[in-house]
C-alpha cells in the first residue's frame, strides 16, 4: 500500500514573508504620500499583488496540512489580518489619486506611524516561534502605536472639518479613515499574536 505524505509547511516562515511584504507596501506607502507620483503608486499596487500570492499560499497550506504549529483559525486570522493592512494602502493611494487630492502633514503622519506599527508587527512574528517574550514587547509596542495613528485620526478630522469645502472634506476624510482601518488591522494583528502566545504556553 502506497501513503502519499502531505508537505510540511513552515508556517512561521510564511507569516514572516507575508508580513515583510506588507511592511515594503506601507514604506511604498509612505514614499507615495510624501512625494505622490504615479511610479510610486505603481509600487504598491505590484506590492499588493506579491502579498495577494503570499496569503494564498498560506491557505494553501493551511488546506493541505493535517497538523499545524497552531491553530489554524489563528493563523488565517493574522494572515487575514495583515493581508488587511496592504489592501487599505493599495486603496489609500487609488483613491488619493481618482479624488484628486494633495497629500497634506495629517496624512504623512498617520503613513509613518503605520509604517512603525508594521515594522513590529513583522520583529513580533519573526520572534513568534523562538523568542515569544520579545515578541510580546513587540506587539505591544505595535498596539501603542495603533492608539496613537488613531489619535492622528481624530486631530486630522478636527482640522478637516473646519473647511467648508465639503466635496473636499469627504474625499479626505475616505483617505483618513483608511489608513485609519489598516492601522486597526495592526492592532487586531496583534491581538492575535497576543492569543497564539497564550496558547503556546
Amino acid at each position: 500500500m502506497l501513503f502519499f505524505r502531505r508537505e510540511k509547511y513552515d508556517f512561521y516562515k510564511l507569516l514572516l514573508q507575508q508580513a515583510e511584504k506588507t511592511l515594503e507596501g506601507l514604506a511604498a506607502l509612505k514614499e507615495f504620500i510624501d512625494e505622490p507620483s504615479s511610479a510610486r503608486g505603481m509600487r504598491v499596487d505590484d506590492l499588493e499583488k506579491e502579498a495577494d500570492d503570499l496569503r494564498r499560499i498560506i491557505i494553501n497550506a493551511i488546506n493541505e496540512s493535517l497538523v499545524t504549529p497552531m491553530d489554524r483559525e489563528d493563523i488565517f486570522a493574522l494572515s487575514r489580518a495583515i493581508d488587511d493592512m496592504i489592501d487599505y494602502a493599495k486603496t489609500t493611494v487609488e483613491e488619493m489619486v481618482l479624488f484628486e487630492v494633495e497629500t497634506n502633514e495629517h496624512l504623512k503622519k498617520m503613513a509613518q506611524s503605520l509604517y512603525e506599527a508594521g515594522e513590529d508587527i513583522v520583529k513580533s512574528v519573526s520572534h513568534l516561534e523562538k523568542k515569544p517574550r520579545i515578541a510580546e514587547e513587540h506587539l505591544i509596542r505595535a498596539k501603542k502605536t495603533e492608539n496613537y495613528v488613531e489619535h492622528l485620526y481624530r486631530q486630522a478630522l478636527a482640522e478637516l472639518f473646519k473647511n467648508n469645502d465639503v466635496i473636499a472634506i469627504l474625499k479626505t476624510r475616505e483617505l483618513y479613515r483608511h489608513l485609519s482601518n489598516a492601522a486597526d488591522r495592526g492592532d487586531e494583528a496583534a491581538d492575535i499574536i497576543g492569543d497564539i502566545l497564550v496558547k503556546s504556553q
